[in-house]
């Protein structure tokens, strides 16, 4: 999946690149909404995160040339009014984010844009794993593996977020949906049951004091 971030903040546009390659995206960067603009030309890609207050050309200018390649657009910016996140998403942005933001929201809101616009993932694969999420099937060598929901929804959480460290509280109102009460023993059971019924007691790290990371 190619992904092209249009930014002209060096370290924001650098950070968001590291952690969408770590899960597995494709990444282009550009800093200057020309440039852009010959990119978007005579290129390719799945999804755009476009910054609003560009060198060149602003985002809402370049939003006009991406509106009719069809590609989606994430509009990424430090204007965070009501008003501006209705003009964005009025101009035809699909996701409208504003700095500064987390990076487990960022790759929630990718995953759910490529979604919504049938540019997502088909399936992982992670070592000898499958997940199919349209499908919901989940294989270990060709074996099918029984997860309850709250387990393959872990499972997505991590496979989306793979390298990428997570915070329990983070994990717990991802999977859970309801506000984390400091208790870590339910992430805690269901990281331990995922590792058995996987393998993954050496790729699925604890980090202390943290939560959990999968590396692949």
């Amino acid at each position: 999946m190619k992904i092209l971030i249009v930014e002209d903040e060096r370290p924001i546009a650098n950070l968001i690149d590291l952690n969408l390659s770590a899960s597995g995206y494709q990444c282009s960067c550009v800093y200057d909404g020309l440039e852009a603009a010959d990119l978007i030309e005579n290129h390719t890609y799945d999804l755009i995160l476009l910054d609003i207050m560009l060198p060149g050309a602003s985002g809402y200018e370049l939003l006009e040339q991406i509106r009719p390649l069809g590609t989606p657009v994430i509009f990424i910016t430090a204007k965070g009014s009501l008003q501006d996140r209705v003009q964005g998403l009025r101009a035809g942005a699909d996701d409208y984010l504003v700095k500064p933001f987390e990076i487990v929201e960022l790759i929630a809101r990718v995953e759910s844009v490529l979604r919504r616009t049938g540019k997502t993932e088909e399936r992982y694969e992670i070592g000898d794993v499958i997940i199919e999420p349209k499908s919901m099937l989940v294989s270990k060598k060709g074996v099918p593996i029984m997860l309850t929901h709250k387990e393959y929804e872990l499972l997505l959480l991590f496979v989306r977020n793979r390298n990428i460290a997570l915070f329990r509280d983070t994990i717990y109102e991802r999977v859970w949906e309801t506000e984390y009460n400091g208790d870590s023993r339910t992430v805690d059971l269901h990281v331990q049951r995922l590792r058995k019924k996987l393998g993954w007691q050496k790729c699925l790290v604890a980090i202390y004091k943290v939560g959990y990371r999968l590396e692949a």
